[in-house]
């Protein structure tokens, strides 16, 4: 079984390295930053460290996800973490394993519930995920604790999702999807980590109200669709 790491990465020439470098070995087969148009030595940095880094230059969150997505496609399963240091490497295994063992098709690593660190997530961006997740327990019937970054997918299983959300929507439209589609998901906990740098989704006042506008309004669209 081929499984892939994709790191999104945009200005994060400070963190990358350590992260591409606190990857366990033996569990992954490669490891591909995916630069999203960064100033710095983001590029450089994640080479030095052993990653295969390739270019997207749309800018998004998703839009950087799904370029490493199409770069590892041959893999068996892709897992994704952010590459701010924020997201710890060493919890690889545990995130990735039920799927590689066929007990889940897509495993989200909770950062409420697992190891959050002092100052890791700001209260808003707390308060947002437990509204989030509560919203896709009522309209879903998906049991989670957190809609973290930090997540493993089967394949094949991530391209029939035909993502859409280019956006920092994406990890809450493949959770979406994925249980429109009836796949098993299961949620696992980890340790969070307080990222380097200064996050360009809670760091800002406008950062917070883009996320919190994609996060609850993709569980609302899909839910007038008839089909994911």
């Amino acid at each position: 079984m081929k499984i892939s790491v994709v790191i999104p990465a945009l200005n994060e020439e400070l963190a990358i390295g350590e992260v591409v470098g606190a990857v366990p070995p033996g569990i992954v087969n490669e490891i591909v930053v995916v630069d999203n148009g960064s100033t710095d030595r983001t590029a450089e940095q994640a080479a030095a460290a052993g990653a295969r880094v390739i270019h997207e230059h749309r800018p998004g969150y998703g839009s950087a996800c799904l370029a490493g997505a199409r770069a590892v496609s041959d893999s068996d399963v892709i897992v994704f973490l952010d590459g701010d240091r924020s997201d710890d490497p060493a919890d690889l295994g545990a995130v990735a394993g039920p799927v590689i063992d066929d007990m889940a098709d897509l495993v989200i690593g909770s950062r409420l519930g697992g190891n959050l660190e002092k100052g890791a997530m700001p209260l808003h961006g707390r308060i947002g995920n437990r509204l989030v997740v509560s919203m896709l327990r009522l309209l879903y019937g998906v049991h989670l604790t957190d809609i973290g970054s930090f997540r493993a997918i089967r394949t094949k299983a991530l391209f029939h999702l035909n993502m859409q959300q280019m956006t920092c929507g994406w990890p809450v439209e493949m959770v979406v999807k994925a249980a429109r589609q009836g796949l098993r998901i299961e949620s696992v906990p980890i340790r969070y980590r307080r990222r380097i740098g200064v996050s360009k989704v809670t760091g800002t006042f406008w950062g917070s109200v883009k996320a919190a506008y994609y996060m609850f309004l993709v569980p609302l669209r899909y839910l007038r669709r008839n089909s994911a």
